[in-house]
């Protein structure tokens, strides 16, 4: 009997529309079986359908059983699944966790209210699953609150939490978009052990294809709300039958093979950055050096990759470039033009705009929720190119096109979009500047392979007609091949390494460059 068994489920909105259509799939104990699929797809609806949280007032059809029992129907059937036989982690740690409670609170929630563990004993019991989900120094963690702890750490709580009542069947959605490779191939250890040791079977929803062959046992291809190819992973990803799954098989990148990355288009530096530093005074507590004597150059129309886990100093020596930090020491440099001080003028700041804009790595918290998509894109062509009216709008179209979204979108608000189509939204924005320097921090981490690869295409279109430079943030060794020729790699702080990228991954020369290459999931075929 199967652990989970999805027959023919159908879900009708309230207008009439069909989300999916006749999903039918199983897990069995100890099997892990990966969904995949590009967003809107209906992965994340089908996950949540285990759980029994469906959108309100919705029609659904078909049937789904844990353990023999339906969530579907409310009551004491779906309570017992939630509590003893299924959990979820979700995608965006920071809306799954309460901010105004503990990190121990979140953990031992479910081990006090529905086990009935002392509170003692329950936090001794958290404390475990955090070192389990290689969390340093657990204990401290306890007392903490979410806004304390990166995105990283935030999912690797959640998936403690997850773990917490020992659940015969554990949901994921996309739980690892957050993490760094090493981190990434630490949780996807812990998981492979849990379900290897307990025998849980696992629901995993990803759009890294590399990762889904190196973890899943057998994979279901989902578009448009429809399974298009299920079998054994291998055979999926080696010999797909669905012309689907082949599209996004071709468009995942990898560490081998040939790739055309856009060449400088002079020697001449756009970016350069020398002696740069930045340490966080904590009072009562130990300053953190950020970044350390960092050092490194991007001529015009070239594309240098920064790597490094969480914590290494990627996002606040990003920062500082842009000017959203200020460095302690050294100089950075734009087109020549030394980047010191907060600009004070409103010339000063359109200039700051135009020389350098930055697509960050959080798509809820980079736009403006009461702000339309198109809106947000048409006063950026305003203010920065003089657009107006009707040109404004067919330049957004255009823009919002270019990174895979479509005119209808342009009345859309952040919240009726996906973490995948806002953040296509940020890109479009920051393109509308026409800025001379792109930052992209983790900028494509939360897109589907195929849209990803679009972007990077549409990135380096423009930096081949325009020249565009571009500073590329990543955890994402294989989307960094594809993207820049030169890389360097931050650890703690400090470059430990740097150099052209194929020789950085073909020969590394520190040993944190090889744990990092070592990570990157590999499909077993």
């Amino acid at each position: 009997m199967s652990l989970l068994d999805i027959h023919d489920l159908t879900l009708d909105l309230p207008n009439g529309v069909r989300l999916l259509h006749g999903i039918a799939l199983a897990v069995a104990p100890g099997e892990t079986v990966g969904l995949v699929g590009e967003s809107g797809s209906g992965k994340s609806l089908t996950a949540r359908a285990v759980l029994g949280l469906l959108p309100d007032r919705a029609s659904v059809g078909g049937s789904v059983t844990v353990e023999g029992r339906s969530p579907l129907r409310p009551g004491a059937d779906r309570q017992g699944i939630r509590r003893h036989d299924a959990a979820m982690v979700f995608q965006d740690p920071r809306a799954g966790i309460n901010p105004m409670r503990t990190i121990g609170d979140h953990v031992t929630e479910a081990l006090r209210l529905c086990e009935g563990w002392p509170r003692d004993a329950a936090l001794a019991r958290a404390a475990e699953l955090l070192e389990a989900v290689r969390l340093p120094a657990p204990a401290e963690h306890l007392a903490q609150h979410p806004h304390e702890l990166s995105g990283g750490m935030l999912q690797r709580v959640m998936i403690a939490g997850a773990l917490s009542a020992s659940p015969k069947l554990l949901v994921c959605d996309e739980p690892t978009t957050a993490l760094d490779v090493t981190t990434q191939a630490e949780i996807v250890q812990v998981l492979r052990e849990l379900c290897a040791r307990t025998g849980m079977g696992m629901l995993f929803i990803t759009h890294d294809l590399n990762l889904a062959g190196s973890l899943c046992d057998r994979l279901v291809v989902m578009k448009d709300g429809a399974v298009v190819e299920e079998g054994p992973a291998a055979q999926v990803l080696t010999a797909p039958t669905a012309e689907y799954t082949r599209r996004l098989v071709a468009a995942t990148p990898r560490l081998s093979g040939a790739v055309d990355v856009p060449a400088a288009a002079t020697a001449e530096p756009q970016l350069a950055v020398a002696g740069v530093g930045k340490t966080y005074r904590r009072r009562g507590r130990a300053d953190v050096a950020a970044v350390a004597d960092a050092a490194l150059v991007i001529p015009r129309g070239g594309a240098l990759a920064v790597v490094g886990e969480s914590g290494s100093g990627k996002s606040t020596l990003a920062r500082m470039i842009v000017g959203l930090e200020q460095p302690d020491a050294g100089e950075i440099r734009i087109g020549g033009r030394a980047m010191t001080g907060v600009p004070r003028t409103r010339a000063e700041r359109l200039e700051r705009a135009k020389s350098v804009q930055m697509v960050f790595q959080d798509p809820y918290l980079s736009l403006d929720p009461r702000i339309p998509a198109g809106r947000a894109i048409e006063d950026v062509l305003r203010l920065h190119t003089g657009r107006t009216g009707g040109a404004a709008r067919e330049r957004a179209v255009e823009l919002l096109t270019a990174v895979g979204l479509s005119e209808e979108h342009l009345s859309a608000r952040p919240r009726t979009l996906s973490g995948g189509q806002r953040q296509r939204v940020a890109i479009a924005r920051a393109l509308a500047v026409e800025p001379e320097l792109l930052v992209m921090d983790e900028a494509t981490s939360a897109l589907d392979v195929s849209v990803q690869a679009q972007v990077l295409d549409l990135v380096a279109g423009i930096r081949r007609e325009q020249g565009l430079t571009l500073l590329f943030i990543s955890h994402d060794l294989a989307v960094v091949r594809r993207v820049c020729a030169d890389t360097i790699v931050m650890r703690r702080g400090r470059i430990v390494e740097a150099g052209p990228t194929e020789q950085l991954l073909g020969s590394p020369q520190h040993e944190y460059t090889r744990l990092l290459i070592d990570s990157v999931p590999v499909p077993v075929i």
